[in-house]
């Protein structure tokens, strides 16, 4: 056979190189009639192709992140909003009906009116003299005296440093018709030893007193003659504290020894300078001063406690 036969069973020198057989051959051979059984481990399976994957559940896709919707902010109105909103009851001066409201409003407008004259006319009694003073004084007067009367010594460069106490004496005429003239009666001094120790004391042990007499002082002269028409009206009021006062501490059944009537009081001051601290080298006299005044016949009406 030569040797460059190409059959199958065609034998190749040892220079000639081998051949590969062709598909057709090599497939033949590789799928003999009866299994080729070798002496070899067990070989496995040959398989065509990718082996395939294993099956990996599918991972959940993570959700989108959506960014927050920002509201737009509030923008402040410009009209006033509703102090009581719808359903909560109203209260004070809105809960009362439109023509209480205006009975409220004018009683309101009255007040600060009255407080605005007041704040004035205190002024105007205050402040140095001036024209208003001048053509209006009385009328600023008689709206201060006697009960919002300003008395500015405890302010003043030089304050008062002496001491003032009232005393009263009266003349009772008893059951059997003579008249007793009593001893003096110091009611400064009573009123002092009422509000010494008295965390609250009245205003009229502290006031009534001492307030009557500057009264009086202010509208006398040094004759205690009445100087215009407010002198007679000061004697008056000192007068009737007097009597109320003999009254009340029932001097006329420690004068008489039973019923009596007081016909009769007079009036004078116990005035005493203020003795210089211990350090001081001032030398002030103590000796005390008196002023007595006339005596006042009292009224009938008076007498009896008919004036309060």
């Amino acid at each position: 056979m030569d040797a460059y036969d190409e059959g199958s069973s065609a034998r190749h020198g040892p220079d000639a190189p081998s051949r590969p057989a062709p598909p057709a051959q090599r497939s033949a051979q590789a799928d003999p009639a009866e299994p080729d059984v070798s002496h070899g481990p067990p070989q496995p399976d040959a398989h065509h192709g990718p082996e395939p994957e294993p099956l990996v559940p599918p991972r959940p896709e993570p959700e989108p992140v959506v960014p927050p919707r920002l509201e737009p902010e509030p923008v402040a109105s410009l009209a006033p909003s509703d102090p009581y909103p719808p359903g909560e009851p109203r209260t004070g001066i809105a809960a009362l009906s439109p023509r209480y409201q205006v009975g409220v409003a004018l009683a309101l407008a009255v007040v600060a009116i009255g407080v605005c004259v007041h704040i004035g006319m205190t002024f105007l009694h205050v402040a140095p003299a001036n024209t208003v003073t001048r053509e209006h004084g009385e009328a600023v007067d008689d709206w201060i005296y006697p009960e919002f009367e300003q008395n500015w010594k405890l302010f003043a460069p030089n304050p008062l440093q002496q001491n003032i106490s009232i005393q009263v004496r009266a003349g009772i005429r008893g059951p059997d018709g003579m008249t007793l003239t009593t001893g003096w009666y110091d009611l400064s001094a009573e009123d002092g030893r009422a509000i010494d120790g008295n965390l609250l004391p009245s205003h009229t042990q502290q006031n009534e007193l001492r307030r009557a007499w500057d009264f009086f002082v202010a509208t006398h002269d040094s004759e205690n003659r009445p100087v215009g028409l407010r002198g007679s009206l000061s004697e008056s009021y000192l007068r009737r504290i007097m009597v109320l006062r003999l009254g009340r501490d029932d001097a006329v059944r420690a004068a008489t020894g039973g019923s009596g009537v007081i016909e009769r009081v007079q009036v004078r001051s116990r005035t005493s300078n203020v003795p210089p601290p211990e350090w001081s080298r001032e030398k002030v006299s103590t000796t005390p001063s008196y002023r007595e005044l006339p005596w006042w016949r009292v009224p009938r009406d008076e007498a009896r406690g008919g004036v309060r």
